[in-house]
């Protein structure tokens, strides 16, 4: 148990990993193509939507345990709600704060959440790491900003942020719960599928085509890798980890995204922000060496 334990949160590390490169990728496409953050949001799940089907199907037939059919179409419905806010917030606010105000929010939500439905038990291990984890991306967040930034569309973009943690955390309980009894691939080929259908009427807006044929490289990577990919092993993962730890083992999507903003777009990190990363690292270690207590 205890292996599986370690492969699940190994593979959840690397989403996270995978999709902390989604911000830097957004804004190259926004720079690039002009492209519109719905649009992102809705042609990364047409793609996945897609290829996660295709390998439901090469792995067996796709069926859906009848009570969680239900939990299928909220699951889709949050996987929308996220694209959009999170895709509006990185373009309002910045890659690394996006992305760190919308997973520091998640395991929070997603402790509450599994707490009330899923029975999960808050041993002090976990609690300290998710305080770990959280001290450490606000720090990240607030660490080298000043009072000066805080314009109305800065603080829209942060809303937006929050609302996207939200969704995510709603997301990975909702998914916990139906992954006792319908295999990984087909939920995620199903709600992804759902999701793709929320976001589709976006695909009608003006200059849609001209930005598709513009950004198809970073589209295809975002639906493809960050998506499809990260996803397919990330509710494989889910199966032997417990919703909280997933949600702090998610914490390495923002500090991946704020080293690529520092790296690639010049962000400020801060002494501030060096010591929240050490903070992050070492809540996840409290998880990883749970494997020896």
């Amino acid at each position: 148990m205890r292996g599986s334990r370690g492969r699940g949160l190994a593979l959840i590390a690397l989403a996270a990993v995978s999709w902390g490169t989604t911000g830097s990728v957004t804004a190259v496409l926004v720079e690039r193509a002009g492209a519109g953050a719905l649009m992102i949001g809705a042609v990364r799940m047409v793609v996945a939507a897609i290829l996660l089907l295709l390998l439901a199907r090469a792995s067996g037939p796709v069926r859906i345990a009848r009570g969680d059919r239900w939990r299928c179409v909220a699951l889709g419905v949050c996987m929308a709600a996220f694209q959009a806010c999170y895709f509006s917030a990185v373009t309002m606010a910045g890659i690394a704060i996006a992305a760190l105000i919308a997973i520091c929010s998640a395991p929070l939500t997603i402790a509450v959440l599994a707490a009330v439905l899923l029975r999960d038990r808050l041993t002090a291990r976990v609690v300290a790491a998710l305080a770990l984890g959280v001290a450490g991306a606000a720090l990240l967040i607030v660490g080298p900003r000043t009072t000066a930034d805080l314009s109305a569309r800065f603080v829209a973009g942060v809303l937006l942020a929050l609302g996207a943690g939200v969704a995510y955390g709603l997301y990975v309980v909702l998914a916990k719960a139906a992954l006792a009894r319908t295999a990984p691939l087909a939920l995620a080929g199903v709600n992804f599928s759902v999701a793709a259908l929320v976001l589709a009427p976006v695909l009608a807006g003006p200059d849609v085509v001209r930005q598709i044929t513009l950004g198809w490289p970073w589209l295809l990577y975002l639906g493809a890798v960050t998506t499809a990919g990260a996803y397919a092993i990330y509710t494989t993962g889910l199966r032997d980890v417990d919703a909280s730890a997933a949600g702090i083992a998610s914490l390495l999507e923002p500090l991946t995204a704020t080293l690529l903003g520092v790296w690639l777009f010049g962000e400020r990190l801060g002494a501030a922000g060096v010591v929240g990363a050490a903070l992050i690292f070492a809540g996840l270690g409290l998880l990883v060496t749970r494997e020896a207590a």
